[in-house]
C-alpha cells in the first residue's frame, strides 16, 4: 500500500500589486526617515527577486497603522474564504466528493483563529461529521511539508483513505507599521499571501507521485533564528541574517543521509521542489545544488511571481511539477526550512 499526492491546487487573494506599484506606499511609510535609509529600503524591495505579490488586504490597509485585533479580523475572514475556495478547486480537479475526505489538515501561522480554519471548512463544504482534524500552527515556512508528512503518516496507518492538506498564509497581516528594522523591511519585501491544497490518498485506484519517505531535521540551539514575537501590534517577524549560512553548513547532513537511506544519491533526483524562502536563501541553495548538477528554476519562478507565502509556497512549486508529464520512475525532493530551526523533506517517486 502506497500513499500518493493526487492533486495540488492554489488560490490567490483578491488584491495584488507589482513591486513598482508598492514603492509609492513605501515613500509615504518612510516619510521622516533619513534619506539614505529610504534609498536602502527601496533598493531592498527592487532587488528582492519578487515581481508581484498578492494580499488579503489592499495596499492602503497594509500600510495603515491598525491594531492587531483589526488585522486579525481581516485574516480570519479572508482565510476562511480562501480555504473554502482552494479545497473546492482541488476537489473539482480531482473529481472527488467533499464527503470522500477522511482527514483534514489546515496549516497557518500568520494569524490566530479558534476554532481553527478546518472547523469552518467542514461547515462551509459539508465535509463528513466524523472527519479527523489537525490544525498545524507555529511551524512557519516548513509547515507545508510538515502537513504533507502528517497526512502521509495518517494514510499509511489507514489504508483506503483520503486526506486534504490546506496551507493558507497572510504575512502581509503581520507587517509592523512602526517598526523600521531591517527584519521588518526584508520580510515585507519578500513575503506575499496565498493558499494551496494537496489531496492525498492511500486508495489503490487514486493516482499520483508516491511518497517514498519523509523526514525532519532539527538544528540545535537555533530557536532564535526564525519565527514571530507576539507584540501588542501583532506578530513581529524574527529572521536572522545568518539563516543562509546555517543552511549551507548543515546542507550535507540534511540531504545526503536522507537519500542514502533510500539507496539513492542526489544525481538520481530528477526534480527539486524547494521552498523559496527569499533571494539570499534561494541563491545559497542554488549554489549548493548547482555544484551537484541540479537547478531550482521553478523555485525562483514561484518567488518572482508570488513572493514567499510561507507554508503554502512549496506547494506552488510542487503544482508546477504535477502539471507536467513526468516519466514513471523519476524522483522528486521536496524541501523547506522553518522555525525551530528545522528542515522538512519528502521524497517523491512518479
Amino acid at each position: 500500500m502506497s500513499v500518493k499526492i493526487h492533486t495540488v491546487a492554489k488560490a490567490l487573494p483578491q488584491y495584488s500589486r507589482p513591486t513598482e506599484e508598492i514603492l509609492p506606499f513605501l515613500d509615504v511609510w518612510l516619510h521622516g526617515q533619513e534619506e539614505r535609509f529610504q534609498r536602502k529600503v527601496r533598493k531592498i524591495f527592487e532587488n528582492a527577486a519578487v515581481d508581484k505579490r498578492y494580499s488579503i488586504m489592499s495596499a492602503e490597509e497594509v500600510f495603515t497603522h491598525t491594531s492587531f485585533e483589526d488585522k486579525n479580523k481581516i485574516y480570519s475572514r479572508e482565510v476562511r474564504k480562501l480555504g473554502k475556495e482552494v479545497l473546492e478547486k482541488a476537489l473539482q480537479k480531482s473529481g472527488w466528493e467533499p464527503k470522500s475526505i477522511d482527514y483534514i489538515i489546515t496549516v497557518s501561522c500568520t494569524g490566530i483563529m479558534i476554532p481553527s480554519l478546518d472547523a469552518y471548512i467542514i461547515n462551509d463544504l459539508g465535509l463528513r461529521q466524523d472527519i479527523v482534524r489537525l490544525p498545524v500552527t507555529e511551524m512557519g515556512c516548513a509547515a507545508g511539508v510538515s502537513g504533507t508528512i502528517y497526512a502521509k503518516n495518517f494514510l499509511k496507518a489507514n489504508p483506503g483513505k483520503r486526506a486534504a492538506v490546506i496551507a493558507i498564509e497572510s504575512p502581509t497581516a503581520t507587517f509592523q507599521h512602526t517598526d523600521y528594522s531591517m527584519v521588518n523591511v526584508v520580510s515585507a519585501a519578500i513575503f506575499g499571501d496565498g493558499a494551496a491544497c494537496l489531496l492525498m490518498s492511500s486508495k489503490e485506484e487514486d493516482q499520483g507521485p508516491e511518497i517514498v519517505d519523509e523526514a525532519m531535521y532539527h538544528f540545535y540551539d537555533a530557536t532564535t533564528m526564525m519565527g514571530f514575537s507576539l507584540r501588542n501590534s501583532g506578530l513581529q517577524m524574527i529572521l536572522d541574517k545568518e539563516v543562509p549560512d546555517k543552511i549551507k553548513a548543515h546542507f550535507p547532513y540534511i540531504i545526503n543521509p536522507f537519500l542514502e537511506k533510500n539507496n539513492i544519491e542526489i544525481k538520481d533526483v530528477n526534480h527539486l521542489i524547494f521552498h523559496p524562502g527569499g533571494k539570499k536563501i534561494v541563491m545559497t541553495v542554488e549554489e549548493l545544488f548547482g555544484a551537484l548538477g541540479k537547478n531550482i528554476n521553478d523555485t525562483k519562478e514561484v518567488l518572482r511571481l508570488y513572493g514567499n507565502m510561507s507554508s503554502a509556497t512549496v506547494l506552488y512549486v510542487l503544482e508546477r511539477f504535477m502539471e507536467r508529464e513526468i516519466p514513471k520512475g523519476e524522483y522528486g525532493l521536496m524541501l523547506s526550512f522553518g522555525p525551530g530551526f528545522s528542515a522538512q523533506r519528502v521524497l517523491l517517486k512518479w
